[in-house]
């Protein structure tokens, strides 16, 4: 859902309401069209248009191109605050995520950092101290649906960690598919010391991620592991030397580009669905999954290219 009163006013419009449209309603209603026209080009790409420019300054959307067109890249860029998450950078996060779901181009999205020796400090405390208990509360509900429809995208997303991933920050990262971080990563969990707990998801995919005792170990305690060490307990996909993790990144990024887009999306669906079902309706929803690439023109371009020994050219079709 994407507020009216921050869109109209990113638009030069003076609205009187504050209302949360989606965006393909908040579009039909400032353009004055009904939202059943069959319009549905256009309004995806004025949905991306629209996002990107009411987009927070201190998250940068942006498209790779030539051979790595399809990686979408999302980099922080708060330096003065070591990325905490304000409610400026939370909304600029949620116009990004809304952008890419609505991009049929996307098919593989990194989360990086600009600023050096920190991916994201978690929550601005500066902000925090200022609101009521409801204000943080409501915060705290609003981020953990940015970071669940993070999780919830059809692409694979990679979170690149160089420095400091506390907190918040470490919750989005964990809401990644994939993580990859330098050796000198820090990783943590510190909210029990502050006298709360993990509320944007980390008590929940923390321990389907590294297992339920080392889960509690690391939320009880609040400690702050190594890159090395979250390696060791597969909390991290990979951990380089200092400074590589956005190339080895990309490196995984581009990989994944190369395959079939519609299989990627499948195969997500296929792990992130089956994880919370028995075997039975698992493997279920695994045959409907390996259905939906069954009738698609790029399992025949696969078959095609193996067959004249060339690289496959995927369309998403």
């Amino acid at each position: 859902m994407v507020s009216f009163t921050a869109i109209g006013k990113s638009l030069g419009h003076r609205c009187t309401k504050s209302l949360k449209l989606r965006p393909s309603q908040l579009l039909c209603h400032l353009n004055g069209i009904p939202e059943s026209y069959g319009v549905r080009q256009w309004q995806l790409q004025s949905i991306r248009t629209l996002l990107l420019q009411s987009a927070s300054e201190s998250v940068k959307l942006r498209s790779l191109s030539d051979s790595d067109c399809g990686i979408i890249e999302v980099n922080l860029v708060r330096p003065e605050a070591k990325n905490a998450i304000g409610n400026d950078m939370l909304r600029g996060l949620q116009h990004s995520f809304e952008a890419i779901n609505s991009n049929s181009s996307a098919k593989v999205l990194m989360i990086s950092s600009s600023v050096p020796r920190v991916f994201c400090a978690g929550a601005d405390l500066k902000e925090r101290k200022k609101m009521s208990p409801s204000e943080v509360q409501a915060y705290v509900n609003s981020l953990r649906e940015t970071f669940s429809f993070l999780e919830a995208l059809q692409i694979p997303s990679i979170a690149v960690i160089e420095g400091a991933a506390l907190g918040g920050g470490l919750e989005m990262a964990l809401s990644c598919d994939l993580r990859i971080c330098g050796e000198e990563a820090t990783l943590g969990l510190p909210e029990t010391g502050l006298a709360i707990i993990p509320g944007a998801g980390g008590t929940q995919r923390l321990p389907r991620l590294v297992g339920k005792s080392v889960a509690k170990e690391l939320i009880f305690t609040g400690r702050r592991i190594s890159g090395r060490d979250a390696r060791l307990i597969g909390l991290v996909n990979h951990c380089v030397p200092a400074g590589e993790a956005y190339l080895r990144a990309l490196e995984v990024a581009r990989e994944i580009n190369q395959k079939g887009p519609v299989a990627i999306k499948m195969a997500k669906r296929a792990i992130d669905e089956g994880l919370h079902k028995d075997r039975a309706a698992a493997l279920a929803l695994e045959e409907d999954c390996y259905e939906q690439t069954l009738y698609t023109k790029d399992r025949l371009e696969g078959l095609a290219a193996f067959a004249e020994k060339r690289k496959p050219i995927y369309t998403g079709e």
